[in-house]
């Protein structure tokens, strides 16, 4: 049986790493769905749309088209890979707003349920649960500490050659907590029937084994 497995949870506790790690054991297929709000918010970035025009939001995201590159899972927008751009502190620090957007969410979860339709998948974000998938098979919620996520956030940033400080690590983390936890459309929350999972100590193996094991209940 092929499930449906959704993970929520807050920016840089984890969750993507999880959600990667336990589509390629179960040899399911992986959509990181905050990377399609990242592709929104570089289109709308490049073609500086004004946010708070609704027209001009919905003009913009009628000529937009986001998707994965088979195998390697890079972003596409318009079929423009754009995998490093997205990760970029100028996309970092505007897509919580972006993603905000009533008009933005109603283009992007009929897109993220499509791809969900037949099982066998993997989507984390921040309202998997709750929102796109509420009979998904298994639900996670992750956290970690404030300090631990701008560690590791720091960290992924440095590797990839982004010029960063702690403190702005930490500000743009925060920022996006608050935008993400109380917005209007769709706010993050830890579903009724989600599993917390608290990564402030776990080493990346125990990380995984607690979420496979999650997945052995569900066939026990």
């Amino acid at each position: 049986m092929s499930y449906t497995i959704a993970i929520d949870g807050y920016s840089a506790c984890g969750k993507s790493t999880l959600a990667k790690a336990m589509a390629r054991q179960l040899g399911y297929r992986f959509i990181d769905t905050g990377a399609m709000y990242r592709m929104v918010t570089l289109y709308f970035l490049r073609e500086n749309i004004d946010i708070d025009n609704a027209g001009a939001v919905a003009g913009a995201l009628e000529g937009l088209r986001v998707d994965f590159v088979p195998g390697s899972n890079h972003a596409l927008l318009n079929g423009e890979d754009v995998e490093m751009e997205i990760r970029e502190p100028a996309v970092s620090g505007f897509v919580s707003p972006v993603a905000a957007i009533s008009a933005v969410r109603r283009w992007v979860v009929p897109q993220q349920r499509e791809m969900g339709k037949t099982g066998g998948i993997v989507m984390d974000g921040r309202d998997i649960g709750t929102v796109v998938f509420p009979d998904a098979d298994l639900k996670l919620f992750v956290t970690a500490s404030i300090d631990v996520r701008t560690d590791r956030r720091l960290a992924e940033m440095m590797a990839k050659g982004v010029a960063t400080t702690r403190a702005e690590v930490a500000a743009n983390l925060a920022q996006r907590d608050h935008i993400d936890s109380t917005r209007a459309d769709s706010p993050l929350r830890q579903a009724e029937d989600a599993i917390l999972l608290d990564n402030s100590n776990l080493s990346l193996g125990e990380f995984i084994a607690a979420g496979m094991a999650e997945v052995e209940k569900l066939s026990a």
